[in-house]
């Protein structure tokens, strides 16, 4: 148990990204160094290609409490980049402090992701960013009105011109920057990375123990695989079951009722507190949780077993 759990953790420890943050790239072309271990295409819409400018733009924005109902809050209050874009609460809190019933997905990576939210329910990140902005427990402030406030500041109007080519501000142009910026926040080159692309000293013995029991016995990467380490599919694992329907809210079906979205293991350990109502404090709760046979209920996957 206890190499297990030092082995997840080392393994899946903060690493380097290529960009974070204020790091983005300010060029026009999409010029991004994608780290060791991601796909080298990076998926974006035809109709919002990545450009260093729009990406600036992005997050310049992603910063801006003004995008808010109360003016205090911005996407960087919940995905804080110093805890790899989550906040380190079991809970999200978002605008008036209004507290919500999830924790708070890291936003790294997520250029790679088949869907967005714990339920799936945004099939893009430009959905995704339209959601949380008007979201009642996110940001509360419809579009038109963040436009409205955006367009007081003559700074906006020249980055909006940079980035789209001209000084039109609209809704949806601050939709797909936020979304472009999102889109560049990109992390890998972990040990784990370096280790399977020949670098064997890269991982320690326990490490490597760790990882013999997270690919075989222990049947982690049966839900936790490929760069992402999440088949970005949907699973009940019995966490909270009848408290939160998950999936179900999406789709209606009995079948999706408890599913929840596998999360990445990326930067776990700067992630904390775990599952999607962020009942698990720490790794060590996460990998008996599952040595248990995660929680019984109807609906519970197939593959979980202790």
């Amino acid at each position: 148990m206890r190499i297990l759990v030092f082995a997840v953790a080392v393994w899946l420890s903060p690493v380097s990204a290529a960009t974070i943050a204020r790091g983005a790239p300010t060029s026009e072309r999409h010029d991004l160094v994608v780290p060791l271990g991601l796909d080298l295409y990076i998926p974006a819409p035809i109709s919002n290609p990545i450009t260093g400018a729009k990406a600036e733009l992005g997050r310049r924005l992603f910063f801006d409490r003004r995008l808010s109902g109360d003016g205090r809050t911005s996407c960087a209050t919940c995905h804080q980049p110093e805890r790899s874009f989550t906040d380190g609460r079991q809970v999200s809190r978002g605008v008036f402090g209004r507290e919500g019933r999830r924790n708070v997905p890291s936003i790294l990576n997520r250029a790679y992701g088949s869907t967005a939210f714990w339920d799936g329910r945004a099939a893009s990140l430009e959905e995704q960013v339209r959601l949380a902005v008007a979201g009642a427990i996110d940001l509360g402030l419809p579009m038109d009105q963040a436009v409205e406030r955006l367009a007081l500041d003559m700074s906006y109007a020249e980055a909006f011109e940079t980035a789209y080519g001209e000084n039109r501000l609209t809704p949806e142009r601050l939709v797909r920057a936020i979304a472009t910026f999102v889109r560049t926040q990109l992390s890998g080159n972990s040990a784990y990375d370096r280790f399977i692309n020949g670098e064997r000293t890269a991982m320690s013995p326990e490490a490597r123990r760790g990882m013999a029991l997270f690919m075989g016995t222990a049947r982690c990467a049966r839900c936790h695989s490929g760069p992402l380490l999440s088949d970005e599919e949907f699973h009940n694992t019995g966490v909270s079951w009848g408290k939160d329907a998950g999936r179900y809210w999406v789709t209606a079906s009995p079948a999706d009722r408890g599913r929840f979205k596998t999360p990445s293991l990326r930067n776990v350990v700067a992630t904390a507190p775990y599952m999607h109502d962020g009942s698990l404090a720490d790794l060590d709760a996460v990998v008996r949780f599952y040595e248990g046979g995660g929680g019984a209920n109807p609906n519970r996957d197939e593959d979980l077993r202790p």
